[in-house]
């Protein structure tokens, strides 16, 4: 019983009645109140600046604000939405207020823009006395940026809150702690429609004001949002209740509302701006892309700035010439598409800025339109371009990314049929309304080969423009580019077109990927004392990094030089002069009217180096290398053979100049047979052929791609495969003469350990007839030979060469070698 009544006890004087001040404090503060007893109505702090704490005609005055640490096992079972609008306060402040649980409450601060806060009430322990406990997202965005303010907490007045039967809110593009939001890009219309639906669900039951700001996490996108306006359940056909909503809109910033299943949410995207004035919106880091941001597309970037500038009527135009309003960039992804579309958009809000008519740029997404609601997808579709016509005549910006999406050549369903249909209907209204006038589409796609053919005629798409695979030249660009954003590197510009040079196939992406990866390994390196980057570390990240433009055909670099390769010194230099010449001489070939061969066949015995040759023709030439297998082009299904020849040749052109190596091509170049079935094996090697024989010599002209091709049997090869203009240039391979032996020997040997009793001119001499594999056989033979008798052998003597030379025999037959003989007098 005495441990009972000495709690209550406790309780009873843990708050403290000052009757002249008519305040309830604590009784911690007693002994500090009488010092400065009386104390003004809503007094808020001392003469020294100190915070007042205390309760007064049914207010809480306090300063004390903390996060809630612990868990309160009655709200075990309550979701975190509702715990997270509670107010925690202790008993004896609720009895002294008059309040009850579950009360709704008003939080004011001294900020007079400041909206109220208006929460639930919860009781806990006496023990907390005047601090109010909050939740933790609750202290992380409002209470710590009042720390130290005192904060006025009233109930709700008598008659509120009210139940709104409309609500309209503002989306903002930046928090108002002056902090970027995850994404600024405008919310797509299906986006939106979804957040007022999850939005609805989320503010249901809860209280807020005119001016109450709310942060929504929208699939991991912080989105803020500010209440604008509201509206009241009110029965608008008699006079008094538009009174009534007359004199609540000029309340309505204390005026306390109520969301419920009734309101209807609203939601202006339109401006998406913020309160931040211009000098603060100043200070935040942001940065934009701009033209001189992309390298190696200064051609492009033309192209594109003045096709724009006459569709918006941002110069000059000609009377009566028909201005494209499309134009569509196409290219391998990682080109800089997208670049070049965020940088239309830098550059025509740039060039606007001082000008009365603001500028639209909306980002069409072909995968964010669709819905699964007949006819919502085109009507999302449709509300794009009314924004573009209500925004006249100011210009219009719009870009569509992945096009191909969006009218695709192939319709799977009837809703792709329909929105393609939907689309091609609008570019042509684009041309005939006058709303449209000053409106411009930009289009990128990564698949051309994949969109429809309706879309790309004149009057829609007008205009086309290939973004390809960067030449060393836009490669260097690029990596100037990337490097000017860097603070510390030690990258010369010497370095720079080195690295450009060994980067075949790389497109911007490819590069910045290059950039980080090599910034990556700095970082993780424990020895480096100057944590500059160097041109070793992005030599070192090459390993870890492959273009993007050469995916399919990308072939590992083989790493052979023209020094592994012994003789052949007439072959390498005709290689030379096919394929080194024409880009290191190209003006003295210009002024002699000379044009580089098309292509080169190398044939000869098996074993003779012809694919060693292509290989060190992959590393000295420093070209884009493409090596093709001819079975691998072949397919079981109609026409995917024929395609598969037209995309080895789109590739090339792509990342021209290039070399195409093509490895036994007798094996899809054989000659034609007449009267071959249509269904049998060898029509479709006839296809396969004839499109070889167009992608070499037809209408569509093969620039800077050099082919070339090995086989061993050249008298299987089809005779229109041969002719000058295709494979124009035949070299023979033949078996390695004494000189090219004792070269081969030389390489072979120099880092095998001899005896000296080995003589090289005698096995040069005994020899003749060899191949080159066959010589490196030998070798091989005669190094296992001694592993073989003596696993701790120093040296590989002369009985072993013998061994091996018995092993190894001459493979080449004399048969074939007079039918390269023949060969030879027939070409």
């Amino acid at each position: 019983m005495s441990s009972k009544s000495s709690n209550k006890k406790k309780k009873a004087v843990s708050w403290y009645h000052c009757e002249l001040c008519d305040v309830n404090i604590t009784f911690k503060e007693r002994e500090c109140h009488e010092q400065k007893c009386p104390i003004d109505e809503d007094a808020l702090k001392t003469s020294a600046g100190e915070p007042l704490e205390y309760i007064r005609n049914g207010v809480l005055y306090t300063a004390s604000v903390e996060k809630k640490k612990f868990e309160i096992p009655e709200l075990k079972d309550m979701p975190d939405r509702y715990i997270n609008q509670l107010l925690f306060i202790s008993e004896g402040a609720i009895r002294l207020l008059g309040w009850h649980i579950g009360q709704y409450i008003v939080i004011e601060t001294n900020e007079i823009n400041e909206p109220p806060l208006i929460r639930s009430i919860w009781p806990i322990p006496e023990s907390f006395l005047n601090t109010l406990l909050v939740c933790e997202e609750d202290f992380t965005l409002y209470w710590t940026k009042f720390a130290g303010e005192i904060l006025r907490v009233r109930a709700l007045p008598e008659g509120q809150p009210r139940i709104a039967k409309s609500v309209l809110l503002q989306l903002q593009t930046r928090a108002p702690e002056l902090r970027l939001n995850d994404s600024d890009e405008p919310l797509t219309l299906v986006e939106l429609k979804d957040l007022k639906r999850l939005l609805k669900l989320e503010l249901k039951n809860f209280c807020f004001t005119c001016g109450s700001r709310v942060h929504f996490d929208f699939f991991n996108k912080d989105l803020w949002l500010k209440v604008t306006q509201w509206n009241d359940v009110v029965d608008d056909a008699t006079l008094e209740s538009t009174f009534n909503k007359l004199s609540l809109a000029n309340k309505s910033r204390k005026t306390v509302f109520k969301v419920t299943n009734i309101t209807i949410l609203e939601i202006d995207a339109q401006e998406q701006t913020s309160e931040i004035e211009n000098d603060e919106i100043g200070k935040i880091p942001t940065y934009m892309i701009t033209r001189e941001d992309i390298g190696g597309l200064t051609t492009q970037l033309e192209i594109v700035e003045e096709t724009m500038d006459l569709a918006l009527a941002l110069c000059k135009i000609p009377k009566g010439v028909k201005i494209p309003r499309g134009l569509l960039l196409y290219g391998s992804s990682g080109c800089g598409k997208t670049m070049i579309c965020e940088a239309m958009s830098s550059r025509l809000r740039e060039r606007l800025t001082d000008t009365s008519s603001k500028p639209l740029i909306l980002k069409l997404r072909g995968s964010e339109l669709f819905s699964k609601y007949l006819g919502e997808t085109e009507k999302n579709l449709y509300s794009y371009f009314q924004k573009v016509y209500s925004h006249y005549p100011s210009p219009s910006l719009m870009i569509v990314e992945d096009i191909h999406n969006l009218c695709p050549k192939h319709e799977t369903t009837e809703v792709v049929k329909r929105v393609a249909v939907a689309f091609l209907n609008m570019l042509d209204a684009t041309n005939s309304k006058r709303e449209a006038q000053k409106c411009f589409i930009l289009a990128t796609t990564s698949h051309i080969e994949l969109l429809n053919s309706n879309l790309r005629r004149c009057g829609r798409l007008d205009r086309e423009l290939e973004i390809a695979a960067p030449s060393p030249s836009g490669r260097a660009e690029i990596l100037k580019c990337l490097l000017r954003k860097l603070e510390n590197h030690k990258v010369t510009l010497a370095d720079i077109e080195e690295i450009a040079q060994i980067t075949h196939g790389f497109v911007g992406a490819d590069l910045s990927s290059l950039l980080y990866n090599a910034t990556l390994r700095v970082l993780k390196s424990e020895h480096a004392t100057d944590p500059s980057l160097t041109a070793e570390d992005l030599k070192a990240a090459l390993h870890t990094v492959k273009p993007s433009a050469m995916r399919e055909v990308l072939i590992e670099c083989p790493n052979v030089r023209w020094a592994d390769i012994g003789g052949q010194d007439e072959l390498k230099m005709k290689l030379k002069q096919a394929i080194e010449w024409p880009l290191k001489y190209a003006d003295q070939f210009k002024k002699m009217s000379i044009k580089p061969p098309r292509g080169i066949l190398m044939y000869g015995p098996p074993g003779c180096s012809k694919t060693m040759i292509a290989k060190a023709l992959a590393t000295e030439s420093q070209l884009n290398f493409l090596s093709i297998k001819g079975p691998e082009l072949f397919s079981m299904w109609v026409g995917e053979s024929e395609r598969a020849v037209r995309e080895v040749f789109r590739k090339a052109r792509q990342v021209a100049p290039a070399i195409v190596f093509f490895d036994e091509i007798d094996a899809i170049g054989s000659e034609r047979n007449d009267g071959a079935s249509g269904g049998s094996g060898s029509s479709v090697k006839e296809r396969v052929l004839t499109q070889l024989l167009t992608e070499l010599d037809g209408v569509e002209t093969l620039e800077n791609v050099t082919i070339v091709a090995a086989t061993n049997r050249p008298d299987l090869i089809d005779k229109a495969l041969l002719r000058p203009g295709r494979i124009d240039r035949i070299i023979y391979v033949g078996l390695p003469d004494e000189k090219a032996r004792k070269e081969i020997f030389h390489i072979k040997l120099q880092k095998m350990p001899l005896a000296d009793d080995v003589e090289i001119s005698t096995l040069i001499k005994r020899t003749e007839g060899y191949s080159g594999a066959e010589i490196q056989a030998i070798c091989h033979e005669a190094a296992l030979k001694a592993l073989e008798e003596n696993l701790d052998a120093h040296h590989v003597c002369r009985p072993q060469f013998e061994y091996a030379l018995q092993t190894v025999q001459p493979r080449t037959s004399p048969e074939l070698l007079r039918l390269y003989e023949e060969y030879m007098k027939k070409s």
